[in-house]
C-alpha cells in the first residue's frame, strides 16, 4: 500500500527532522530559558538551515514572551511549527494555470541536477490528469539524457515533446513549440532549460534569447518562471535564486529532492528571504512524490511534532505511477 503524502513528506523530512530533534534535545531537556540557552537555540536554528533571519525572529519572541521560565524540547518544538506555518503561509500557492493563456507558458530554470526535467514531466501528469492539454519542449539541449528523459515522460503522460537535434538552438525549439502548442490549443507549454551556471554569461543570453524569440509570437510569454532548487545543497539554493533573479524575472519556486536531505528548513529561510510562491515540493522519484504544500504539514513534518494535526492530513491512499528509471537526470 502506498504512503498518502503527508507521510511521506514527514518520512522524506526525517532526516531533518533527526538533526534538529537532536540538537534541541541536547539544548533542552527542561531547563529556564536564559541568555545562554537562547544563544545555543539560536545557533541549532541557523544550522537547521531556518536562515538567521528567522532565527533571530524566534530568539526575540522567545526573549519577550519565555525569558526566565521552563521550558523542554516539545515547548520549543510546537512554538517553532507554528511559527513556520506562519513564515510558509503567505507563498505556499500551488502554481494555476491562467485559463485566458492558451497556452500558459512555463520557463522552467534550474541548475543541472536540480531536477528540472523531472518536475516538468510531474507537473504534466499532474495537470494533464486535471483535463489540461499539456505540450512539453526539450529545451536543454546540451544534455541528451534530459532530452530523453523528457521524451519518456511524454509517453508516459500523453503529452507531445519538441524536440531538436542534439545542441539546437533552445529558443528555435521554444518558439516552435509555442507555435505548435497555439495551434493545436494546448492549455499548458512546459519548456525545459539549460542551467550550466558555470558559465553565468552565456546562460543569461540564452534564457534572454529564448524569452526574446518567444515574444515575437506572444509578447506576454513566459507567463510564468518557475524556479526548480535542490534541498540538498542547503544555504546554496539561496545563492541560485539571488542568481537567476538577475537573469529573469522568478515568479515561483519548486523545492525538490527533500527525501534526500537534512536540509529542509532551507524552505523558511527562502520564504522568509524572497517572498517567492512556492507552488510546490518533492520528497522522491515518484510521480506522486511532488504536490503543492501545506505550511502546516511542512511544518509539523519538519519538527517532528505530531500534536495539534488535522484531519486534513489524513490522505487517501493513491495508486502511483513510478517516474523513468531508465534515464538519470
Amino acid at each position: 500500500m502506498a504512503l498518502g503524502f503527508f507521510s511521506r513528506l514527514k518520512q522524506g523530512l526525517s532526516r531533518s527532522t533527526q538533526k534538529l530533534g537532536m540538537d534541541l534535545g541536547a539544548v533542552f531537556t527542561k531547563r529556564k530559558l536564559d541568555d545562554q540557552a537562547l544563544e545555543e537555540l539560536e545557533e541549532v536554528l541557523i544550522t537547521a538551515d531556518l536562515g538567521p533571519s528567522f532565527a533571530e525572529r524566534i530568539i526575540e519572541s522567545f526573549r519577550h514572551t519565555r525569558f526566565g521560565k521552563e521550558v523542554s524540547d516539545e515547548d520549543i518544538r510546537q512554538t517553532l511549527a507554528t511559527e513556520i506555518a506562519q513564515v510558509l503561509e503567505p507563498v505556499a500557492v500551488p502554481f494555476t494555470p491562467n485559463p485566458e493563456k492558451k497556452p500558459h507558458v512555463v520557463l522552467v530554470v534550474g541548475v543541472n541536477g536540480t531536477g528540472k526535467t523531472t518536475t516538468i514531466g510531474k507537473f504534466a501528469r499532474y495537470y494533464g490528469e486535471k483535463g489540461l492539454k499539456v505540450m512539453m519542449v526539450a529545451g536543454d539541449t546540451f544534455r541528451a539524457a534530459a532530452v530523453e528523459q523528457l521524451q519518456i515522460w511524454g509517453e508516459r503522460v500523453g503529452a507531445p515533446v519538441i524536440a531538436g537535434k542534439p545542441n539546437a538552438d533552445a529558443a528555435g525549439l521554444a518558439y516552435e513549440g509555442l507555435q505548435k502548442a497555439t495551434h493545436q490549443g494546448a492549455d499548458l507549454l512546459l519548456i525545459d532549460t539549460a542551467g550550466r551556471l558555470h558559465n553565468k554569461g552565456a546562460l543569461m543570453e540564452e534564457l534572454a534569447k529564448i524569452i526574446r524569440v518567444m515574444r515575437k509570437f506572444d509578447e506576454t510569454a513566459p507567463h510564468s518562471v518557475i524556479l526548480v532548487l535542490d534541498a540538498t545543497t542547503g544555504q546554496n539554493a539561496i545563492e541560485q535564486v539571488r542568481v537567476f533573479k538577475e537573469l529573469v524575472e522568478v515568479t515561483g519556486l519548486v523545492v525538490t529532492k527533500l527525501d534526500g536531505s537534512a536540509r529542509g528548513g532551507i524552505v523558511v529561510a527562502l520564504a522568509e528571504m524572497f517572498k517567492l510562491p512556492v507552488h510546490a515540493v518533492g520528497v522522491g522519484e515518484q510521480a506522486e512524490d511532488l504536490r503543492p504544500f501545506s505550511p502546516q504539514d511542512y511544518a509539523m513534518g519538519l519538527v517532528g511534532s505530531v500534536q495539534g494535526l488535522t484531519a486534513s492530513l489524513v490522505e487517501t491512499d493513491q495508486e502511483e505511477i513510478p517516474s523513468p528509471s531508465e534515464v538519470k537526470p
